[in-house]
C-alpha cells in the first residue's frame, strides 16, 4: 500500500496552507487537496482506469477546484463572509502541537474520503473482481451531489446578493435548509458506494469507511453551527420560525429540523 504515503504526502502538501491561516486546514486545503488526490489516482493507476472511474475522478476534481475557488472568491467579495471566517476563535494563535494534530488529521481524513476509487483501481489493476455496474452507480450519486451543491451555492449568492439581511429560503432551500451540505454528503456517499464494488479488504474497508465516517460528521457539524448561527440572527423572526419547524436541516424529506442539542458535533 505504498501509494498511500504518496497520497498522504500530497495530502500534507496541499493542507499545508493552513498554517498560513488555521481555517484554510478545513477549507481551501481541503478543496485543492481533493482535486490533486483525483488527479494523483488517476496518473498512478492510468493502465486500470476504466470511464465510470475516470468520471468520477473528474467529478472529484472539479469539486475541489470548485470548492477551493469559490471560497476564495467568498473571502474576498463577501464581508458577511469575512466577518464569520475571522472570528476570534479562528485568529488566536494556537499551540504548534495543536497545529500539528489537526494538520495531520485533516491530512488522513482526506486521503480517507479520496481513498474508494483509489481502492478500486488499485484492486483492479491487481486482478480482482471488480464491479462495474457499482462504479457507474457511484459515480452517477457522486456526480448529483457535486451539482445539488453547486446550484445551492449559487442559489444563496443570489437570494443574499438580493437582501443580504434575510435567511435564504428559496429554491433548494425550500426543501432543505443546508442543501449545498446535502449535495456534498451525497457527492460522498456516491464515491463511498464504489467500495462496494471493489472488492476491499479489511484495512481498504477501515481507511474508507473512516472518510466517509468522518465527512458525514463534518457535515452534520457544519449544519449545526450555521443552525445556531441563525438562531442567534432571525430567531425572533416568526417566518424564519415556521421555516425551520417545516423544513428539514440537512437531508430533505427526513424530519431532522434540529441537531443544536448534540454537543457531540462540536467540532
Amino acid at each position: 500500500m505504498g501509494y498511500l504515503w504518496i497520497f498522504l504526502a500530497l495530502s500534507l502538501a496541499m493542507s499545508s496552507v493552513g498554517w498560513l491561516y488555521f481555517i484554510y486546514f478545513f477549507s481551501i486545503g481541503y478543496g485543492f487537496t481533493i482535486s490533486v488526490l483525483s488527479v494523483a489516482a488517476a496518473i498512478i493507476f492510468r493502465e486500470a482506469i476504466t470511464l465510470p472511474t475516470a468520471l468520477l475522478c473528474i467529478v472529484l476534481f472539479i469539486y475541489g477546484i470548485r470548492l477551493g475557488l469559490y471560497l476564495l472568491i467568498r473571502e474576498r467579495k463577501s464581508q458577511s463572509y469575512r466577518k464569520i471566517l475571522y472570528q476570534p476563535d479562528s485568529t488566536m494563535k494556537k499551540p504548534v502541537f495543536v497545529m500539528l494534530m489537526i494538520w495531520l488529521s485533516c491530512a488522513l481524513l482526506y486521503v480517507g474520503q479520496a481513498s474508494p476509487v483509489t481502492f478500486y483501481l488499485h484492486n483492479m489493476a491487481e486482478g480482482l473482481p471488480v464491479n462495474g455496474a457499482l462504479a457507474w452507480a457511484g459515480t452517477v450519486v457522486a456526480t448529483i451531489g457535486i451539482v445539488i451543491e453547486a446550484v445551492a451555492d449559487a442559489q444563496k449568492n443570489r437570494a443574499k446578493k438580493n437582501n443580504p439581511d434575510r435567511y435564504v429560503d428559496t429554491g433548494l432551500y425550500k426543501i432543505v435548509r443546508c442543501p449545498n451540505y446535502f449535495g456534498e454528503v451525497l457527492m460522498w456517499t456516491g464515491s463511498f458506494i464504489i467500495c462496494f464494488g471493489a472488492c476491499c479488504n479489511v484495512w481498504q474497508w477501515i481507511i474508507a469507511s473512516l472518510g466517509y465516517i468522518g465527512i458525514v460528521y463534518v457535515m452534520f457539524s457544519g449544519a449545526r453551527r450555521l443552525e445556531m448561527r441563525q438562531e442567534s440572527t432571525y430567531g425572533n423572526n416568526p417566518e424564519f420560525k415556521a421555516y425551520i419547524k417545516k423544513t428539514p436541516l440537512i437531508i430533505p424529506f427526513i424530519p431532522i429540523y434540529s441537531v443544536a442539542k448534540y454537543k457531540w458535533l462540536q467540532a
